[in-house]
């Protein structure tokens, strides 16, 4: 196009184009299916799903654009497989159109056996999400997601939050003990509980409307027991800047039936040691 065609707007992006972006943390949700969240048929509730893919599309485009975003429509959702009590229902989301004020953000919740390990593709949607922008900045570079571990991102909303609108300590230990249950059960695939917690030193508080990203992984084998190392991160949708809110340990302990322990396997890192 000849340079005197090409708008204002068109120049400036030329210019801009080949800047370095900062690096987007990737998004993904996991939800831990309870008996109280299903239908009379035994399944996730379809609402629930919806909401769960829902709350990972605001997280990704929120992430892209750095402004205020809100659902403008939902133009498709594909139920493939029901999703059942005691699997985790893990939803990624990724922008894949931008638009001057939207933004199209495809999201895939997958149901796992935490026993198994077997995984199925349970529900695909496409979210239109619109900002406040006049117009979107180029896509940011947006990090793969690890296989390494166990991660996912929560939104502090204010039901979880204490009188100062700050996340409610209880409320973080209970998402830190949720991550540290993934990434045991994940590393032995058999029933776990939590028989400990070592030392959780908290750094910097959550605020309301805040991203509380959690990572997770087993640091340590035993004969049953597992060490699993939980890190809390803050996220600020609008300037995503990333502190570290918490760091603890959880001892989780493998149990068979009447509650007896189970034998856990090694890390890989300590069989290749051996």
């Amino acid at each position: 196009m000849p340079e005197g065609n090409r708008t204002l707007d068109d120049r400036i992006f030329a210019l801009c184009a080949a800047a370095p972006l900062p690096m987007t943390p990737a998004t993904r949700l996991a939800e831990l299916v309870f008996p109280g969240q299903t239908n009379h048929h035994g399944t996730l509730f379809g609402g629930a799903t919806l909401a769960l893919m829902d709350r990972a599309a605001y997280i990704a485009a929120t992430r892209h654009a750095r402004v205020p975003m809100v659902t403008a429509s939902m133009e498709v959702a594909d139920f493939h497989k029901p999703v059942l009590p005691g699997q985790l229902a893990e939803v990624t989301a990724r922008v894949t159109k931008t638009g001057k004020t939207s933004l199209v953000v495809e999201t895939e919740l997958m149901a796992e056996d935490l026993l198994t390990g077997q995984r199925e593709r349970a529900v695909t949607s496409r979210f239109i999400m619109v900002g406040s922008l006049d117009r979107f900045a180029t896509a940011p570079v947006v990090a793969p997601l690890s296989e390494d571990g166990t991660s996912f991102v929560e939104v502090v909303f204010p039901d979880a939050a204490n009188h100062r609108e700050i996340l409610f300590g209880g409320n973080a230990l209970s998402m830190m003990g949720k991550a540290a249950f993934i990434a045991a059960t994940r590393h032995c695939r058999q029933t776990v509980v939590m028989a400990a917690s070592e030392r959780i030193d908290f750094r910097a508080p959550i605020k309301v409307g805040e991203f509380a990203e959690l990572s997770a992984r087993v640091v340590m084998a035993g004969r049953s027991s597992m060490s699993v190392e939980v890190r809390l991160t803050v996220e600020d949708p609008m300037s995503g800047e990333r502190s570290e809110s918490a760091l603890g340990r959880f001892v989780m302990v493998a149990v068979g039936g009447g509650g007896r322990p189970l034998r856990v396997p090694p890390r890989e890192s300590e069989v290749g040691a051996g």
